[in-house]
């Protein structure tokens, strides 16, 4: 039955590119987000659908490079790539499409491609521990909200905000339990089933579908038990620049080497899974939001002692035998932040370390596979 139900997340996205379609076709109103930080619950709030939109493919860099240069992150080209060649439908099919000033590269981008489709760009604050700084992420919270009800002719009131912290609670405690599933030793999921179901829903449209079915996910693998591994499998924590299908090659090369991906921390996995909003608190809903995406450990934030004690947690709990630090080629806040992450695992955490800095194209899988091996062969 698990394997029913995960063939059901892998197909997803292209399922609910006719789903996302017919929406459209009956008036439904679509938000296309391209980073964690975007807050589906002041979407979900305007009555839309929120969408995760393309970018972790190289097929639609070549495009981009045409108007952006070489030596940007791929991410950011590929994301740009997908809008400019008009290749992914959720880009194609979204209404408001709402960016961030998470990096240099992504904010000088989306100025760009408001040529092809209106951008909303929210500013984020640097220093999160700062008291301006919740002012600041507060102040973009509202003037989401207030352009989304221009846009879409609406009122989104604290009621319908609060029903949309509800189901994005609902949705995190769901996904982190099948991410949880993996403190078990030996592991219950691949580390490449972890990331294709995680990815995958960021393009499903019901949300309270999604949770219903990550439930009986999680619940038939308990019911189960069928380890993916054996209890000398080594247990390895991926955490970095986000992945996905398409750029997945350093978890595929990890799990081909005779490993297993224990637990992602990267964007899209466990990074965000444990912020919850507490749904008695009275206080304006739009400031409890905006506390909510202030804590998520990104490198953009400076300092990012969040992400240190959220990953120190993470070698705790999954058991973990090794660090594999991924950061894409001129991504330089995780760049420059692995040393961190380096240092804290030498020296408090003993866990062996292992950075790989590459891009998406698969030139370089072989000289990976080398680097990876070795490293697994040193735990």
């Amino acid at each position: 039955m698990s394997e029913v139900l995960l063939d059901w997340f892998r197909e997803l996205k292209k399922e609910n590119t006719i789903t996302v379609k017919k929406a459209k076709e009956a008036g439904e109103k679509v938000v296309g987000i391209y980073c964690t930080y975007g807050p589906r619950e002041i979407v979900l709030a305007a009555d839309a659908i929120p969408v995760n939109l393309c970018g972790t493919h190289e097929e639609t860099i070549p495009y981009a490079e045409k108007d952006l240069p070489r030596n940007l992150c791929p991410l950011i080209k590929s994301s740009y790539g997908f809008a400019v060649t008009d290749k992914c439908p959720y880009f194609h099919f979204s209404d408001f499409i709402l960016g961030e000033t998470t990096c240099d590269g992504k904010k000088k981008m989306f100025e760009i491609m408001q040529k092809i489709k209106p951008v909303h760009v929210m500013n984020l604050p640097q220093d999160p521990d700062l008291p301006s700084s919740l002012a600041l992420m507060y102040a973009e919270m509202v003037r989401l909200k207030e352009a989304l009800e221009e846009k879409f002719n609406v009122t989104i009131t604290e009621e319908k905000l609060r029903e949309a912290i509800h189901i994005m609670n609902q949705n995190n405690r769901a996904l982190k339990s099948l991410h949880d599933l993996n403190k078990n030793k030996p592991a219950l999921i691949t580390g490449m089933d972890l990331l294709s179901v995680s990815w995958q829903l960021g393009f499903h449209t019901d949300r309270l579908e999604r949770i219903k079915m990550l439930d009986a996910l999680v619940g038939d693998i308990i019911q189960h038990y069928e380890p993916v591994c054996d209890e000398n499998t080594p247990r390895i924590l991926i955490t970095g620049t986000p992945i996905g299908s398409g750029c997945e090659k350093v978890l595929a090369l990890v799990e081909e080497c005779g490993a297993i991906g224990i637990a992602l921390e990267n964007c899209g996995g466990y990074k965000t899974l444990g912020i919850q909003i507490d749904e008695s608190d009275k206080r304006d809903p739009l400031l409890l939001i905006a506390e909510k995406y202030l804590n998520i450990s990104c490198s953009v934030m400076s300092p990012n002692h969040r992400r240190v004690e959220l990953l120190e947690q993470m070698v705790k709990d999954f058991k973990v035998d090794g660090i594999i630090d991924l950061t894409w080629q001129c991504c330089h806040t995780y760049n420059v932040e692995s040393y961190t992450i380096r240092e804290k695992a030498k020296n408090d955490w003993e866990v062996p370390f292992l950075q790989i800095e590459t891009d998406y194209s698969e030139s370089d899988i072989e000289t990976l596979r080398v680097r990876i091996q070795a490293f697994l062969e040193m735990l």
